[in-house]
């Protein structure tokens, strides 16, 4: 999930360095919602572990 964010954020400054707005626009709210997802998913993991529960075995 890093990784497609990444690629998001590069293409949205891309396409908005070359002019496109439009796709630029896109890609940059792609890219807040994949960061929630993984910011909701590192708190959900935090959680647990200080609540002691192993996610690995």
């Amino acid at each position: 999930m890093l990784e497609l964010l990444i690629v998001l954020i590069v293409v949205a400054l891309i396409a908005g360095a070359l002019g496109f707005t439009g796709i630029a626009g896109v890609a940059a709210t792609l890219a807040k919602i994949v960061f929630g997802i993984i910011l909701i998913g590192i708190v959900i993991v935090l959680i647990l572990m200080f609540m002691g529960i192993a996610l690995i075995a």
